[in-house]
């Protein structure tokens, strides 16, 4: 038995792990008070984490579709050398239009990401599609609008705010601020400190809360505008900040004034005078704290509410200072900005433009159905599983079956995968070096590289070697750079390094298009000279060396030491041996200034299609007479995760995934707890289990995500939640689905 440091995968914050393992398997696991951030904090979630390593799903060789449906092993070689052939007659006779990538990392294995972001760039194609694009892109839109690119993306510093505004999260639960259940409990116990959560439902974080908005789902747009226009009306704004700091205030102010606030909260159905009341009290907080989630970005207005919560901590100043809402910087770049006012590549069939470079998969089954000639006909499937996870299962079975060719990347056999032509079984997190890209804090921030804990599981790669090879196969690139390779072995270690980079330079200065495939390159080149087993951290090197030249200052007070020339090389050195993770920057508040990428380094609030989607809130009619409930879908409880747990024996409560009903609606429908009922939508139905809770408003229901998989070719335990969910219940901007916001019929079975 030996003792390793590793993160968990199974949220956005990647808790650092100390883990006991024993002939492939985890046998105990506890938090690592070494870790930065989480210092020894985890949630129940992690101690079950050998339910991943070891299942009866997970894949072991390659495997190709036969004539018959059923899959048959080859090997390596043969898998890539088809799948190249394949890729190139399809670019040779369609072009890149035809290729889509779908996926490429979840919450805990992004490193995999910087090598298959190439094969779109050798495909030609700038088609992908991710989770974050059925999730985030209104929030990354509106980023882009203020702050100049959206890139720039925000964090919370929850843990040092006075008054704090939870809207349409639940951090108990979902996480997504710095150990989570510690820092609601402190929040809670504080006397000084306020928390408010405004939630259709009373959630556990609600439950700790000094003042609960339970309002009406959909309605987050109207209680938001009211919230601001009341700021407004009683001139509870900032005015200094915003004149130092903000464009395009008064045309804010204009607009805002104009609503009417008393009718704006009876649509939301809550307290006027408890709307009153935190408005004002948030206003006068010294630090002012908004924190939001998927209740609000897959719900109605999805893109206006990402825009009415940032003025809310913006008009009031609540930005740029300790405990309130500040940029950040990063070192593994997830996001792109790709601005539609200028010149971006749009779907053939819906015309949709890219957010932050990705696509919305609510649109890829009508890209494929699509009966031009410019449809979608290849998609490649990376750690992802789009036939259960987005949107309208159905359409995604349907148009995966249309594609000429299928290729799943994975851990495990998935729903996804039993539609592919070909399966390339990856290493699983912890049999291969990883990262995540979620390291999103200020004024410090940290990188964990994470070193493998086991072997691969038979024939698995880890994703590093899958694409380099395929894209030899491809000839995208030579199979040897002997001059890299040569200078990447000279020592002293430190001067072949910096060598090593003037050399690339070179090669990307003659040959410009093999910039795109840096990651291959320095892979099987620099990544030669690297200990073994991280030889895919090669990449790295590039990536701590510009982000030490951009964040000089600050990655010198992380304490690295070195000149401009040789602290790259430094950063890159601690990344590697800090099993635990390690601090690289320490920016001081005011450098959140220099993070905003509008030329005046200042803040333009005027944003016109959101002032368009406004002055059309007073109009809406939520009433609906065919559907007589709204289901809230993908609730996160004790015991559901991702996708990445398939066998449902991880489950130590709820193993089918109930759905919760308040007590009055139960009456009305006469069921009792564990009644079985069916739930329909305008696309589809599934049968669930009734928990009568007191803590869901009448006529809304739950169901919680992560659950309706077919483990070993069994039935589906638990809720398919997207035989539900339809490709056109979503924002009409951003196509971001309304998972928040299912209208449905429920009849007892």
């Amino acid at each position: 038995m030996s003792s390793k440091k590793t993160a968990c995968i199974l949220c956005s914050r990647n808790c650092g792990l100390d883990v006991e393992i024993e002939n492939g398997k985890f046998v105990k696991i506890k938090g690592d008070e070494n870790h930065p951030i989480s210092k020894g904090y985890i949630c129940q979630k992690a101690a079950r984490l050998d339910y991943y390593q070891n299942h009866d799903d997970r894949l072991r060789y390659p495997l190709k579709k036969q004539t018959d449906g059923k899959f048959k092993r080859i090997l390596w070689d043969e898998a890539l050398d088809e799948i190249a052939e394949k890729l190139l007659t399809l670019k040779k006779q369609h072009g890149g239009k035809a290729f889509a990538f779908v996926g490429g990392g979840g919450q805990g294995n992004h490193w995999g990401g910087v090598y298959s972001r190439q094969l779109p760039y050798a495909m030609g194609s700038k088609f992908v599609y991710t989770a974050l694009a059925q999730e985030k892109t209104g929030d990354f839109w509106v980023n882009g609008r203020l702050f100049g690119s959206q890139a720039c993306h925000m964090t919370e510093d929850v843990e040092n705010s006075d008054y704090v505004l939870f809207i349409g999260t639940n951090p108990y639960q979902a996480h997504g601020i710095v150990n989570a259940r510690n820092t609601l409990r402190e929040l809670q116990k504080d006397e000084e400190r306020t928390m408010v959560v405004i939630d259709p439902r009373v959630s556990e974080t609600a439950k700790l809360a000094n003042i609960h908005l339970k309002l009406k789902p959909g309605t987050d747009a109207f209680l938001l505008s009211a919230m601001i226009s009341l700021i407004l009306q009683e001139g509870m704004h900032d005015r200094e900040f915003l004149s130092q700091h903000c464009n395009g205030f008064e045309k804010v102010e204009s607009e805002f004034l104009e609503i009417d606030v008393e009718r704006f909260v009876k649509k939301a159905d809550v307290s006027l005078e408890v709307v009153k009341q935190v408005a004002r009290d948030f206003a006068k907080a010294k630090r002012g704290c908004v924190r939001v989630d998927l209740g609000t970005q897959q719900t109605l207005h999805t893109t206006l509410n990402a825009y009415l919560e940032k003025l809310l901590y913006l008009l009031t100043g609540n930005f740029g200072r300790k405990g309130v809402n500040n940029l950040h910087s990063y070192l593994l770049p997830l996001l792109a900005n790709s601005d539609e006012r200028k010149d971006c590549v749009r779907t053939a069939k819906h015309k949709m433009f890219p957010i932050a470079g990705i696509y919305p998969p609510n649109i890829l089954p009508d890209e494929i159905m699509h009966e031009g000639d410019d449809r979608t006909r290849a998609v490649f499937v990376d750690s992802a599983n789009p036939v259960l996870t987005y949107a309208n299962s159905k359409a995604y079975e349907e148009a995966f079956n249309k594609l000429e060719l299928l290729v799943v990347v994975d851990v495990a056999m998935t729903e996804t995968a039993r539609m592919a032509d070909y399966i390339l079984p990856a290493a699983s997190q912890f049999e291969k070096p990883e990262a995540t890209g979620f390291t999103l804090e200020f004024p410090e921030n940290y990188f964990h590289f994470r070193h493998a804990l086991f072997e691969p599981l038979g024939e698995t790669l880890p994703e590093p070697e899958i694409y380099t090879r395929l894209l030899e196969k491809m000839d995208v690139i030579p199979k040897k750079f002997p001059i890299l390779e040569k200078i990447a072995s000279f020592e002293p270690k430190l001067s072949a390094r910096l060598g090593y980079l003037t050399a690339l330079q070179t090669l990307f200065s003659r040959k410009p298009n093999l910039q795109k495939f840096a990651s291959s390159i320095m892979y099987r080149t620099l990544g030669k000279t690297l200990p073994k087993g991280l030889e895919s951290a090669a990449p790295l090197l590039g990536l701590a060396t510009f982000y030490a030249n951009k964040y000089f200052k600050a990655v010198k007070r992380a304490g690295h030491q070195g000149s401009k020339r040789t602290l790259g090389n430094t950063l890159f050195e601690a990344i590697l041996s800090a099993k635990s993770g390690v601090i690289i920057c320490n920016h001081e508040y005011q450098e959140v200034w220099s993070l905003i990428k509008n030329k005046d380094k200042r803040i333009n609030l005027t944003i016109p299609e959101m002032f368009d989607e406004l002055s059309e809130l007073s109009k809406e009619d939520l009433s609906n007479d065919e559907y007589s409930f709204i289901l809230m879908a993908g609730e996160r409880r004790s015991y559901n995760a991702n996708q990445i747990y398939r066998n449902p024996e991880w489950r130590r409560i709820d193993p089918q995934g109930t759905m919760r009903m308040h007590p009055k609606d139960a009456e009305e429908l006469d069921l009792t707890n564990g009644s079985e009922v069916i739930c329909e939508s305008k696309v589809g139905s599934l049968n669930a289990f009734v928990e009568i809770d007191e803590s869901v408003r009448h006529k809304v229901v739950t169901l919680p995500n992560g659950y309706g998989m077919k483990f070993k070719d069994n039935k589906p335990i638990g809720p398919q939640l997207n035989l539900l969910t339809a490709s056109d219940n979503c924002d009409a901007f951003t196509k971001t689905p309304f998972h928040k916001y299912v209208p449905v019929n429920i009849r007892k079975v």
